[in-house]
């Protein structure tokens, strides 16, 4: 399917559109410009969410807008059951002549990170077992562990004289912990008819079975380094209408940079294309992307991180989720090697200016679809018989289909709110999921 969807629209042929359009002029921004929201939710096992984010930019004397001059996104935001986002995100093509500098610094923790094993449906994944009034329920959190994240990142990107290519170099340090839930804590001031069961998780038994390995199991340090190229003819960043993004981009995080067993390689290609239906109002937009080991052996908690030459998103885990495959659980198909994609028509269907502001509001509908491509090996020899059938269904795995709906609303066509609805086309993957960026 994806590769279909490849030829299509890459055979597309676009036809100039000069219908009129009652978009009102937008007012070219200058100097500092402030977008900020509150962060408010709820999860009855993380508890309130609460906190804010602020993104400024920088437009310098208008010129290159909606082009800003520096972006810096921060966002602090903790839970009453001990969860938290500390980060601050910084991008700009100004700071230092000729270079695009990209910098991030996040502190992030989990008490309840998705985990459903490997190979996406050679993973059974039992929802029964998290259903409360269901018969063989066993824990709301039993597909899932604790996870706490320090990471720094920072890449470069250059032209190749006034071309469309890039080139990219780029280092991180991460530092990750990973545990069992804590029950205890999650408990604290529930009834006992609230309460969690204190059972082994599927990452416990993961642990027990070997295929988590005592050497991972607590999580670890990775450093890595990121080379690769990009071509990129979009005419709006964050919110193109036209234009192609694609990158081929390679991870290395070899043992001698203190990585101790788990040195490996990944190769990382993704191809973005934006087709304009409508001048300013429709469009249709698709991207294909691959990720897959080329050498050695990542940790399991290594697995589902990807790779890309800007992301701002706090959350980078594998496929499922708001990245990538919308309503799918995410983390549900992990692999060493994986491909995904997604189609989606925009409508932009109100602009309007208000408070000195550039404003637009839009509908998005999309279709998004992934598979393992390179199975993470799985040894099964230390199972019992129950357990093999009641846990695993090897070469089950194939495609995973998801689809829904999205709405949009943008400030000056670089800070948008987005919230996504998601539909999953087979249970294994879930039922839905509502995500808001």
């Amino acid at each position: 399917m994806i590769a279909a969807l490849s030829y299509a629209f890459l055979g597309w042929s676009q036809v100039p559109d000069t219908t009129k359009t009652d978009k009102k002029a937008e007012k070219v921004k200058t100097g500092w410009n402030l977008g900020a929201l509150p962060v408010v939710g709820y999860n009855s096992d993380i508890g309130f969410q609460y906190g804010a984010l602020a993104n400024f930019y920088h437009y310098g004397d208008g010129s290159t807008y909606p082009k800003y001059f520096h972006s810096i996104y921060m966002e602090i935001s903790r839970t009453t059951k001990g969860g938290g986002i500390n980060q601050l995100f910084y991008d700009s093509e100004y700071l230092l002549p000729g270079l695009r500098v990209t910098a991030d610094i996040s502190y992030l923790t989990e008490k309840a990170l998705d985990f459903y094993g490997y190979n996406g449906y050679d993973a059974i994944y039992n929802a029964d077992w998290t259903d409360k009034s269901d018969s063989s329920y066993r824990s709301r959190v039993f597909y899932k562990h604790e996870r706490k994240l320090f990471r720094f990142a920072l890449d470069f990107q250059g032209k190749f004289a006034n071309s469309h290519l890039r080139w990219l170099a780029g280092l991180a340090h991460l530092n990750v912990g990973t545990y069992s839930v804590d029950i205890e804590r999650l408990n604290k001031g529930k009834s006992d008819t609230d309460k969690l069961p204190d059972i082994p998780g599927l990452y416990d038994k993961y642990v027990n079975w070997g295929l988590i390995a005592d050497s991972e199991r607590k999580g670890g340090s990775v450093n890595y380094l990121k080379l690769g190229f990009i071509f990129d003819t979009r005419d709006n960043e964050p919110n193109p209408m036209q234009g192609l993004w694609t990158e081929a981009l390679l991870c290395t995080a070899p043992r001698f940079l203190a990585n101790g067993i788990y040195g490996y390689t990944k190769l990382s290609i993704i191809h973005r294309q934006y087709f304009t239906l409508l001048r300013e109002k429709l469009s249709l937009a698709y991207r294909l992307a691959y990720q897959g080991t080329i050498s050695g052996r990542a940790s399991f908690f290594m697995q589902p991180y990807l790779i890309s030459s800007y992301s701002q998103s706090t959350t980078i885990d594998g496929m499922g989720g708001a990245r990538t495959i919308r309503g799918m659980l995410r983390n549900r198909a992990v692999g060493d090697g994986i491909a995904y994609g997604n189609m989606e028509l925009r409508w932009k269907f109100y602009h309007t200016r208000n408070w000195n502001q550039n404003f637009y509001f839009g509908l998005n509908g999309f279709i998004d679809a992934g598979q393992v491509l390179q199975k993470i090996p799985v040894s099964l020899t230390s199972l019992t018989v129950e357990e093999k059938l009641s846990y695993f269904d090897l070469n089950a795995e194939a495609l995973h289909l998801t689809y829904g709906l999205g709405f949009r609303v943008a400030m000056n066509q670089n800070f948008i709110l987005a919230v996504d609805y998601g539909l999953v086309a087979d249970k294994r993957d879930g039922n839905s999921g509502v995500y808001v960026n």
